[in-house]
């Protein structure tokens, strides 16, 4: 073993190693008492025993879920191209705002109607209002993909950063989930596989930004909405089935 430890090789708990600090272990352990909270309310505990097949669909919140993720980009896309004029080379700005963010309230509405959990329609809703605003107040349809840019980028700097200081933010998740901690940490082959899966979320949300990035500042708004979905949940489940298959791989006892 080498004087220096990679992120991906085990620290905590290795001879010649000194263990964390309080106040960071103390840190570690509410971020992923908070991660791997939200990953049990969505539907991704794996020490329930679910198929991975259940398990995606529950990440990407089943049926509704799909359609609340899908459809207002969708509608937006779509009257953007139907009205789209070549001279000015611009859609309607207003009326696809207007639909896409209608329809975002629309599902809202139905959640809170029938007192379901409300809270990642609400965050869509607001989300779209704050998109739509800005790109009302500069005119440019292209603009109502920045805070997505923001939030992509956000994300993968999270998932990147944890990586490679050896606190991978999906091994602090899974960590609260399976009862241990921090304790995967003294684990090599566990601190790799959580390494390279936050690596693979943070490669993720970059693959985004490398491809619609420049379409935004070509201003095609077309192509800019047509990539987002394709990159959205077409993208996202594969990789929760390869996280989840992989974690499960870590913790066999646990399957039922």
């Amino acid at each position: 073993m080498s004087g220096t430890a990679s992120p991906a090789d085990d620290e905590s708990g290795s001879p010649g190693l000194t263990p964390p600090p309080a106040s960071e272990a103390s840190a570690s352990g509410l971020l992923g008492a908070a991660l791997g909270g939200a990953a049990r309310r969505a539907g991704l505990d794996p020490a329930e025993g679910k198929t991975t097949g259940h398990v995606v669909w529950a990440a990407m919140g089943g049926w509704r879920g799909v359609l609340e993720s899908v459809l207002p980009g969708l509608v937006f896309l779509i009257a953007w191209t139907a009205t789209y004029d070549a001279d000015t080379r611009s859609g309607n700005l207003l009326l696809s705002l207007a639909l896409s963010v209608g329809l975002a309230a629309a599902f809202t509405l139905v959640r809170l109607v029938q007192r379901q959990p409300a809270t990642a329609a609400i965050g869509g809703l607001v989300a779209a209002a704050a998109a739509a605003g800005l790109s009302l107040w500069t005119g440019r349809g292209e603009d109502s993909f920045i805070p997505g840019f923001v939030t992509n980028s956000i994300y993968g700097t999270a998932f990147l950063v944890s990586a490679l200081v050896g606190w991978p933010l999906i091994g602090l998740a899974v960590g609260f989930l399976m009862g241990e901690g921090t304790a995967w940490r003294s684990d090599k082959r566990k601190r790799r596989v959580f390494f390279w899966l936050s690596i693979a979320w943070a490669s993720l949300f970059a693959a985004r930004l490398l491809v619609q990035l420049p379409l935004y500042f070509s201003g095609d708004v077309t192509a800019l909405g047509t990539f987002k979905l394709v990159m959205g949940l077409p993208l996202f489940a594969p990789l929760v089935a390869v996280t989840w298959l992989a974690v499960r791989a870590l913790y066999p006892a646990h399957r039922k």
